[in-house]
């Protein structure tokens, strides 16, 4: 009879350490980052509010910006959503996968503008001058900080903890949040002397 027990004992087991599983699980899912797919108008009014220097290259977010956490750089939804967006606005015609073309390389370290979200934003939003249009009318403000996002994680020298998502296709390169413009940077030629140090 004790053997009958057991037997009918061990599937209540299972179920119940299968619910216990499934709450954990939706806990953890819950705690890790609450999943906001619009912003409120008066937050995404704040993000237009960009306080750029005189000439148009680098400057200041809204303070709204770093209370949220700087989530259009560490967000891996919002960093995807950049990545579909680069994609769907055709940004590869010009910047190719980063490397260039048409337009500028976002690897080779030199941002003609600033690799600052403030400069990327401004770019995306105003259009530069030599071809770079302006996106203002075409995009919601939350989109073009989406976007800035991922570009300057195509441009990053260091490794990011948020990714996009992975391209199905085959890939070429690292991912974006491993930092590919690291293997494009070249320090220069080495001093004759190890005294000396690089030489510029």
């Amino acid at each position: 009879m004790a053997k009958y027990a057991m037997i009918i004992s061990k599937p209540a087991w299972a179920v119940t350490g299968i619910l216990f599983l499934a709450c954990m699980g939706a806990l953890l899912g819950y705690l890790r980052q609450p999943l906001e797919l619009r912003l409120d108008p008066p937050a995404a009014a704040d993000l237009e509010r960009l306080r750029l220097m005189s000439d148009g290259i680098s400057g200041t977010p809204p303070e709204s910006y770093f209370a949220q956490g700087k989530p259009y750089e560490t967000d891996a939804y919002d960093l995807s959503q950049g990545k579909r967006l680069y994609a769907w606005f055709g940004c590869g015609a010009c910047h190719g996968d980063g490397g260039g073309g048409i337009g500028p390389s976002f690897l080779d370290g030199w941002w003609l503008y600033g690799p600052e979200m403030v400069s990327i934003v401004a770019s995306i939003r105003d259009g530069r001058p030599h071809g770079m249009p302006a996106f203002r009318d075409r995009m919601a403000i939350e989109q073009i900080w989406q976007l800035a996002g991922y570009v300057q994680t195509i441009g990053s020298y260091a490794p990011k903890v948020a990714a996009p998502s992975r391209n199905d296709d085959t890939n070429t390169r690292p991912a974006e949040n491993r930092g590919p413009a690291i293997i494009l940077f070249d320090e220069g030629p080495i001093a004759v002397h190890p005294d000396q140090g690089p030489s510029p």
